[in-house]
């Protein structure tokens, strides 16, 4: 899997699992210390975010960070 292959599917997880807990893009980046325009971005798959906010992310959603970047899809 390349580089936007895994930026795409990591984004994807993202607004499922975002969509899932019905939380908006402005709850879940304020609750992730990020803004709403970059989480917008990453869900676009427009940037790949660094590891802190991956782990922000995950945190903010309850959940572990594999559940968006599954290892086994790798």
């Amino acid at each position: 899997m390349n580089r936007d292959e895994i930026i795409k599917l990591f984004a994807e997880n993202l607004r499922i699992e975002r969509a899932r807990k019905k939380i908006s893009q402005e709850k879940l980046a304020e609750m992730a210390n990020i803004t709403p325009e970059y989480l917008s971005r990453i869900e676009a798959g427009k940037f790949s975010p660094s590891l802190v906010v991956i782990a922000n992310l995950a945190k903010a959603l309850h959940i572990s960070a594999d559940t968006l970047i599954p290892v086994e899809k790798l």
